[in-house]
């Protein structure tokens, strides 16, 4: 096999998304058509340019659900061959590893996931037996996989690591790693760690697994707290990390891709903050402005969301409808949108709208409005904004209406 290009990066310090829009998304109720998926793919690996292997592990999706996704996953093997290390996810039998293998096989950086319970209750439901022995049979199972295809990276989830007894996650990490796993992927399966609980995680979990394990962080949402939990993560040294465009994932979903990303990137001098050493968090620093373009693309193609209050892409980024922020608006912010995004600042008028945000508007509809004329208008704003019962007054009726006030009343004759 060649040189892991994804256990390499975090073994440098580099950060690596684990991008699973295309398969946990599923769960989240969403299908990407496999057109997609490829152009996804491509564009997520374009925002790392020519090191978007070293940088996204793009999980295409579960060969085993049917035909369709099979060939789905076997098309981004192939299509997206280059621009992104593409994983093909499996349970943990001989089987489902097998056609996993199939479907990524003969493409570059290929790899493939084996999910594995670690805890009591999910080996229970899931193998119907102890943690430990599941714990072997991923072991044996990475074993099998390589000797199947070694060009083929093998990784292991451990499903519910969470509520597992760490000790023994350290320990059988250690041996996945010994029989050739890649990465070791500990997984919230259940989205209910604390943030102190994610830390204490994977500090033990590393301690007993010893320094030649790659871990990586899978956190769900439900509690809304997997992007802190993911940051207790890269404070513990890890720096494989899943993620999902918007945050589509089972339930409540996991981090939000654009968000970590963006959180990692934009302040070089904050990075090392939140990665606790001084490394260099990338070979090839992210392309941010991409971020927008491409969120946009999967709220198109899944039906998820973009809302005003979505961070980083969101309807409300680079937006201004209140007098003090419209005079200082690099007060209001934290970041430049149109320096780091690429997004335009822009003028939205509500009921709040000040005169200055009203002449704004006006001007940038073609209208200048003197003293009495803005007073009159932002009366019309204001009303117009309580009449129809939601805040965002239209820039078509705004226009209507200032057509209107700039026709000279009609003389009454005498």
């Amino acid at each position: 096999m060649g040189v892991d290009v994804v256990r390499a990066s975090a073994r440098a310090g580099r950060v690596v998304l684990w991008e699973e829009s295309p398969r946990d998304g599923a769960q989240a109720k969403t299908l990407m058509t496999p057109d997609f998926r490829v152009r996804l793919a491509r564009a997520q690996g374009g925002i790392f340019g020519g090191d978007g292997p070293r940088h996204v592990v793009f999980a295409a999706g579960f060969p085993a659900v049917c035909p369709q996704e099979f060939e789905a996953v076997r098309r981004v093997a192939v299509e997206a061959e280059g621009a992104v290390s593409v994983s093909a996810v499996c349970r943990g039998t001989a089987t489902d590893v097998r056609q996993a293998l199939a479907s990524v096989r003969g493409t570059e950086h290929a790899r493939i996931m084996v999910i594995v319970p670690a805890s009591e209750a999910m080996a229970g439901v899931m193998t119907h037996g102890t943690a430990e022995r599941a714990l072997l049979g991923g072991a044996a199972l990475v074993a099998e996989a390589l000797a199947a295809d070694d060009t083929v990276a093998v990784d292991v989830c451990l499903a519910d690591a969470s509520r597992a007894d760490h000790a023994l996650v350290g320990e059988h990490a250690a041996r996945l790693t010994e029989a050739g796993a890649g990465v070791v992927v500990l997984a919230d399966t259940v989205g209910d760690q604390l943030p102190e609980d994610t830390a204490a995680m994977f500090t033990g979990v590393r301690r007993r697994a010893g320094d030649d394990v790659v871990l990586a962080s899978h956190l769900h949402n439900d509690l809304g707290l997997a992007l802190a939990n993911t940051l207790q993560a890269l404070r513990a040294g890890v720096r494989v990390h899943s993620s999902s465009w918007l945050g589509i994932a089972e339930r409540s979903g996991m981090v939000a891709t654009e968000q970590l990303l963006f959180l990692l990137a934009y302040r070089p001098d904050r990075t090392g903050a939140l990665l606790g050493d001084d490394r260099d968090a990338w070979w090839t620093a992210p392309d941010l402005t991409l971020l927008p373009d491409i969120a946009r693309m999967v709220a198109a193609e899944t039906g998820a969301p973009l809302g005003v209050t979505t961070p980083i892409v969101g309807d409300g980024v680079g937006t201004i409808s209140t007098g003090t922020p419209f005079v200082h608006p690099r007060l209001f912010e934290p970041y430049d949108p149109l320096e780091l995004l690429g997004i335009e600042p822009r003028v939205v008028l509500t009921h709040l709208a000040s005169a200055r945000v009203v002449r704004a508007v006006a001007a940038r509809l073609g209208h200048h409005l003197d003293a009495d004329r803005t007073r009159t208008a932002v009366t019309w704003v204001k009303s117009r904004a309580y009449d129809q019962g939601h805040a965002v007054v239209d820039d078509d009726d705004f226009a209507d209406y200032l057509s209107a006030l700039a026709v000279p009343a009609a003389r009454t004759p005498r």
